[in-house]
């Protein structure tokens, strides 16, 4: 029997051709968007690569295009960067050394049925898919995917914490700042290998929550006070929380990492002052393991399309 694993869900049995004649345009991205690209060509969708002109090892069953409203007016499905884009349109692509825009031209152009996948998404892309009626969806924002980024990105962060430390994590004194879906995970690995594991909440479902865990609690206003005796410390909320205030109670060889998304949650520029080794470290699967980071996307994204492919054939 198949063992259950991050690598296989029973839904992707006989999936093989679920997107038969869909136009599926793949607009700039790293290397996890090749998981998704190989993904859709397995199903059978006809796969357009925009601002992959510099791939090494181009892709049989894909074809190369240029950013235009003609490409993206045939497209049933858009996906787009982890980033999606700036507050300007501007989309990254480690495939390309073109500047690629994503205007309101552009998006106006998309057939009214098109759904729009992102990461995260800024709100000029939210407002222009808002103004258009076309349906986004920030994958990001799903416990499902960030449930399962949190496995690359504990390992990302244990990796960080050994090249940045001379001691064992094993003993040492960690605190763990947030306990959400990337913080929970870290805290039970971390407690899992014999550190001393001290978690930094806000209420009281999660005070219970570590308390049922074994971990150490105590309330984030305290933290001036318990920064004292750590060895590390990982931040996992995305908010201004060790302050310069914070970083005057911190040992001079604390080692910090800040895994809360740009700008984190570190006053960078005090903490260099003080010789304290405060390394941000946002989006550590794409670095890590880029290609299981993309085949969680790919898993989430053809997910999403299989009931809505369903509920068409269910109307014809």
């Amino acid at each position: 029997m198949r063992p259950y694993s991050i690598n296989y869900f029973p839904w992707e049995r006989g999936r093989e051709q679920m997107l038969t004649g869909k136009h599926v345009v793949f607009l700039g991205g790293d290397a996890r968007q090749l998981e998704v690209i190989k993904s859709c060509i397995q199903m059978n969708a006809r796969v357009s690569l925009i601002g992959y002109d510099n791939l090494q090892s181009p892709f049989s069953g894909a074809s190369l295009k240029e950013l235009s409203t003609e490409v993206l007016s045939k497209a049933d499905v858009l996906v787009l960067p982890i980033v999606g884009t700036d507050e300007h349109g501007h989309v990254s692509s480690v495939f390309t050394s073109d500047t690629l825009i994503l205007t309101e031209e552009h998006l106006s152009s998309l057939p009214a049925h098109c759904i729009v996948f992102a990461g995260i998404a800024k709100p000029y892309l939210k407002d222009l898919c808002a103004r258009y009626g076309i349906e986004l969806i920030e994958l990001m924002q799903r416990d499902d995917v960030a449930i399962y980024n949190s496995i690359p990105t504990v390992e990302g962060a244990l990796m960080m914490a050994i090249q940045n430390t001379d001691i064992t994590l094993h003993g040492s004194i960690c605190l763990v700042l947030g306990m959400g879906r990337c913080g929970l995970s870290l805290a039970r690995v971390l407690h899992a290998i014999g550190a001393d594991v001290r978690v930094g909440v806000r209420s009281s479902a999660h005070h219970a929550r570590a308390f049922e865990m074994g971990f150490k609690a105590f309330d984030t206003r305290e933290l001036n006070q318990h920064v004292k005796e750590a060895d590390l410390i990982f931040n996992t909320i995305p908010a201004p929380i060790i302050t310069a205030q914070t970083l005057r109670h911190c040992p001079h060889d604390v080692v910090i990492i800040d895994l809360a998304s740009k700008p984190g949650g570190v006053d960078y520029a005090f903490a260099e002052k003080r010789g304290i080794k405060a390394i941000l470290a946002p989006s550590l699967p794409g670095i890590v393991a880029p290609k299981t980071a993309g085949r969680i996307l790919a898993r989430t994204i053809t997910q999403l399309l299989k009931p809505m492919e369903l509920q068409k054939e269910g109307n014809v």
